[in-house]
C-alpha cells in the first residue's frame, strides 16, 4: 500500500490521543510482530491462488474456511464506506486550498463548519467513490499509478519540508518530548495496545486484503519478504513524519496545556488543521499546499480503487460481469458511507469498530 491517508491522517490522531511517545512502543512491536506477517501471507495467497479473499481461503485451504476469506472482505467494504469519506475530505481540501480558503489562523474554524455541514462531505463522498469506479470501469488504473510515481514523492518530499519546518518553530521541542518522550505509565493501559495494533494494520495495510488482491497479478518471481519489508518500514516511517509534521506544530501554536487537550481529543480532524497553519509558515507555502492536498488525494484515491477493486473482485469471483460487481460496489459504497460523511460521531464509531475488526 502506497503511502496514504492511513500515515497522514489516521496516525497523528491516534498517535497523540493515545499518549504520544508511549504509543509507539507496542506500534512498532506490532509492525514485526504483527503487520509484517500479515503482509507476507498476503502476498503469497494473492500470488499463490490468483483469486480475491474469499476464493483465496477457499482453494488454499478448503471451502470450509472460506468464511475466513469472508470476514477479511466484509471488514475491508465496511472500512472502504468511510475510507471513501476521507478521500473525500482530501478532495474538498485540494480544492480549498487552491482557493485561499485556508489561511492559517481559520484553518480549525473552516474544518469544524465543512464537517458539521451535510451535503458537502456527502457530495464529496459520493465524487470521489464515482472517480475511483470510473478509473476502474475505464481501465486507466495504470495511469493512476504512473501520476502516483511522480505524486508519492512529492507528498514525501513535501512532508520533509514541513518537518524541518514543524520542528524548528519556536515552541515545537514540546510536541517532540511529546512524541518521543515516553510516559511509561501508559503502557499498562489496554487501549494504548490495541490503538497501536489497530494503527499498525491501518498504517501497512495487513489484514485488509488489498495486499493479497493486488498479489494476484504479481509476477511468480517476485520476493514477497523484500515488498512486504518495503511496505511495512515506508509506511511506518511516512507515519512518524507525519506525526512529526503536526504534533510539534500544534504545541508551537498553542499553550502546553492547549496542545495536551489538543491531543487528548482525539480530533478526527487533526491532520486538516494543523497542516494548513504549518504550510502558512513557510515561504511559498501557498503553492505547496495544495499540492501537498492533491498529492494526498491521489495517495488516497489509490487506496480507495484497491479497495472497490477488492469488493468486485468477490463479486466476480461469484460469477458477476465486472462491470455490473462495479455498480452494486459503487451504490452500496454511496449509501454505506452516507452516515459517516455526515456525522463525525458516527464516523469515529465506524472507525473504531472496523479498525479493531483488523486485529
Amino acid at each position: 500500500m502506497a503511502i496514504g491517508t492511513g500515515n497522514m491522517w489516521r496516525f497523528p490522531r491516534i498517535v497523540a490521543q493515545n499518549g504520544g511517545a508511549a504509543f509507539l512502543i507496542p506500534w512498532f512491536i506490532f509492525l514485526f510482530t504483527w503487520s509484517l506477517p500479515l503482509l507476507i501471507a498476503e502476498f503469497a495467497i494473492g500470488r499463490g491462488a490468483r483469486r480475491g479473499v474469499v476464493g483465496a481461503f477457499a482453494d488454499l485451504i478448503g471451502r470450509r474456511y472460506a468464511w475466513m476469506g469472508g470476514f477479511i472482505a466484509v471488514t475491508s467494504v465496511m472500512i472502504l464506506f468511510y475510507y471513501s469519506v476521507v478521500t473525500g475530505w482530501t478532495l474538498k481540501y485540494v480544492l480549498a486550498s487552491l482557493g485561499g480558503q485556508l489561511d492559517g489562523p481559520g484553518a480549525e474554524q473552516y474544518w469544524v463548519d465543512y464537517s458539521a455541514s451535510v451535503w458537502q462531505p456527502l457530495g464529496f463522498h459520493a465524487v470521489s467513490v464515482l472517480i475511483g469506479a470510473a478509473i476502474i470501469s475505464r481501465g486507466v488504473v495504470q495511469g493512476i499509478e504512473r501520476a502516483n510515481r511522480v505524486l508519492i514523492p512529492l507528498l514525501l518530499g513535501l512532508l520533509i519540508v514541513a518537518v524541518v519546518r514543524s520542528v524548528t518553530l519556536p515552541g515545537a521541542e514540546r510536541g517532540l518530548r511529546f512524541l518521543f518522550n515516553p510516559d511509561l505509565t501508559l503502557l499498562w493501559n489496554y487501549r494504548t495496545w490495541l490503538e497501536a495494533l489497530t494503527q499498525s494494520a491501518w498504517s501497512t495495510g495487513a489484514g485488509w486484503g488489498l495486499i493479497l488482491t493486488y498479489a494476484i497479478y504479481m509476477r511468480p518471481d517476485e520476493d514477497v519478504v523484500v515488498n512486504a519489508t518495503a511496505i511495512g518500514l515506508g509506511n511506518n516511517t511516512a507515519s512518524v513524519l507525519a506525526g512529526m509534521a503536526v504534533v510539534p506544530t500544534a504545541f508551537a501554536i498553542l499553550s502546553e496545556s492547549d496542545a495536551l487537550d489538543a491531543m487528548a481529543a482525539g480530533n478526527t480532524g487533526l491532520t486538516f488543521i494543523w497542516i494548513p497553519q504549518l504550510f502558512a509558515r513557510i515561504p511559498g507555502g501557498g503553492v505547496f499546499l495544495p499540492l501537498f492536498f492533491l498529492a494526498l488525494f491521489c495517495a488516497a484515491l489509490s487506496s480507495l480503487i484497491a479497495m472497490i477493486e477488492l469488493a468486485t473482485r468477490i463479486l466476480m469471483d461469484g460469477g458477476m460481469t465486472r462491470r455490473r460487481a462495479v455498480r452494486w460496489v459503487v451504490a452500496a459504497t454511496i449509501v454505506g458511507g452516507a452516515p459517516s460523511a455526515v456525522s463525525v460521531t458516527s464516523f469515529e464509531n465506524q472507525d473504531w469498530v472496523w479498525g479493531l475488526a483488523l486485529m
